[in-house]
């Protein structure tokens, strides 16, 4: 529906933002529910983020997401960060409170476990070890949602050690599983009894090469996932199935990272549907 005077208004802030797909996902669920509102684009270099940040009650907005490279630099920007939001060290959801304070979350660990969820019916973070490939922004969110989801443990690997190391180090006051950093030597290695394994890392990305991940010591019963979604269907996803594991690409944590913020700026729980995942993943094909 076309937004009237009174319309409720949230956006997606990155630099670039032109490739964002959530102006899409949140414009098909203002039409599905008749709701009187707006979602927006908002160009904002690295310079200005504060200055936006601070400007968005003055403009009505109702709050915002955030899109790279803003993450990291909003958690010191919002007056009322949540506890995930501290622990995973970046915000990607900003609502706007009466007061006008800003109000920051990280949603994308909960995208994560929901997409699992859905995507494999009855599958449970506690079956077994969970293999996390990556330690940037996307690994912190998944290593946080698997403990808290009650993973017995965690094995890291990541190609620099070091950053692995230090991802495990913050994430040491979390509680529940342990976390196992292991050498991106032995990545193939650790597979052995894993109950998940996650690409956290840009790698079978369109335009990236493939993870090099030899699957000969994946249990079949392993559940097999990916963050990215451009293609649907990496080169993971691809031999993982083909050998019988099931698996789980990463569309699906992008929708489901978005339920929480709409909600809140809107004032309607949405619903992840099939209709909504062909929406996006039509545009995302053809980005």
């Amino acid at each position: 529906m076309i937004p009237s005077g009174r319309a409720r208004v949230a956006g997606v802030i990155g630099w670039p933002v032109a490739h964002s797909l959530s102006p899409r996902l949140h414009g098909h669920w203002l039409d599905r529910y008749r709701i009187d509102g707006a979602y927006v684009p908002l160009p904002v270099a690295p310079d200005d983020l504060a200055a936006a940040l601070a400007a968005l009650g003055k403009l009505g907005f109702a709050g915002v997401n955030l899109t790279v490279p803003h993450k990291e630099a909003a958690l010191a920007l919002v007056d009322r960060p949540s506890d995930r939001a501290i622990r995973i060290g970046a915000v990607n959801t900003i609502v706007v409170g009466d007061d006008g304070g800003l109000m920051g979350d990280n949603t994308d660990g909960f995208g994560f476990i929901e997409n699992l969820r859905a995507g494999a019916p009855g599958w449970s973070a506690r079956a077994g070890p969970a293999v996390v490939i990556g330690a940037g922004g996307a690994a912190r969110a998944v290593v946080a949602a698997l403990l808290d989801a009650g993973a017995p443990r965690i094995r890291l690997v990541n190609r620099t050690r070091a950053r692995a190391d230090v991802l495990a180090e913050t994430m040491a006051d979390i509680g529940g599983g342990a976390i196992d950093v292991h050498a991106w030597a032995d990545r193939a290695a650790v597979l052995d009894g894993a109950g998940l394994v996650v690409n956290a890392t840009t790698l079978g990305m369109t335009g990236q090469p493939p993870l090099d991940l030899p699957l000969d010591r994946l249990p079949a019963a392993a559940l097999v996932t990916d963050i990215v979604y451009a293609p649907l269907t990496t080169p993971l996803l691809a031999a993982a199935a083909g050998r019988g594991n099931r698996v789980v690409d990463g569309l699906g944590m992008l929708l489901h990272q978005a339920r929480p913020g709409f909600a809140a700026w809107f004032g309607v729980e949405p619903r992840v549907t099939t209709a909504l995942r062909d929406f996006v993943s039509a545009a995302a094909s053809s980005a």
